[in-house]
């Protein structure tokens, strides 16, 4: 009997606001297959998401762990909000079991940005990612480790106006490029004193429509780059970095 153990293949699955993709990862996050894709089923609620994936995944059979990016706020692969989708239905729904029980392998879930930083960083210092799409997507990563997830995209910019509502697709239909690069200008700089980051990585469809000149520590990924965290999801540590105890800091 050998006990060589399976050699880590994922199937890797983003989930956005227009479409969701997928493939297969090796270890390392290099594509054993080609990317496929559909649309986002419209109302995007959990049983019409899985349905898709099921649909979408039909044809990729040899993998044996499952790593997901959700467009909310998830912990351990329980997703706790969705607000660019069908937003009630998801409240506590455990996509991660329910992944696992429709596909028969194990399932991480976590914010896409999440997955996609993993995918990108170099895993120095500490690394902010955004994601510009249907909404605005936030992860944040000291050497190479997420820290707890902030949802920065539901946070006010305006005085009227959330990170999503003031950046995300909706405001760049509304508003015209020009107008929509103006507010990133300074959604970037709020940003860059917030986070005094040492690099800064930008995705999501949108990332093509900045216009201006970005810093020099400042990177445009590709979704493609984003899913290869899926990878990493396996073979990472993903337990938030521990708090110091109050009694042992010195005062």
């Amino acid at each position: 009997m050998s006990n060589t153990t399976p050699q880590l293949k994922v199937l890797s699955i983003d989930i956005g606001g227009s479409h969701i993709k997928a493939t297969i990862l090796d270890k390392d996050g290099a594509l054993l297959v080609e990317y496929s894709k559909v649309e986002t089923p419209q109302p995007a609620n959990p049983d019409n998401i899985v349905k898709a994936i099921k649909k979408l995944v039909k044809g990729l059979k040899d993998y044996n762990k499952i790593s997901v990016g959700f467009p909310g706020y998830v912990r351990d692969s329980i997703v706790k909000t969705a607000p660019n989708l069908d937003n009630a239905a998801w409240a506590n729904f455990n996509l991660g079991k329910k992944l696992e029980e429709e596909l028969g392998c194990p399932a991480r879930v976590v914010n896409d940005a999440d997955m996609q930083g993993l995918g990108v960083v170099s895993g120095k210092g500490l690394e902010l990612v955004l994601t510009l799409g249907t909404g605005f997507g936030t992860a944040v990563l000291l050497d190479g480790k997420l820290l707890p997830h902030l949802e920065i995209g539901q946070s006010p910019i305006t005085r009227h106006n959330s990170y999503d509502a003031y950046i995300g697709d909706k405001a760049f239909d509304l508003e015209g490029k020009k107008k929509w690069n103006e507010r990133m200008e300074k959604v970037l700089k709020v940003l860059k004193t917030l986070f005094n980051y040492d690099y800064l990585y930008i995705g999501g469809g949108n990332a093509r429509e900045l216009t201006f000149k970005l810093d020099k520590n400042v990177k445009i990924v590709t979704n493609q780059d984003g899913i290869k965290g899926g990878a990493r999801l396996w073979s990472t540590e993903l337990e938030p970095t521990p708090v110091m105890p109050s009694s042992t800091i010195k005062k």
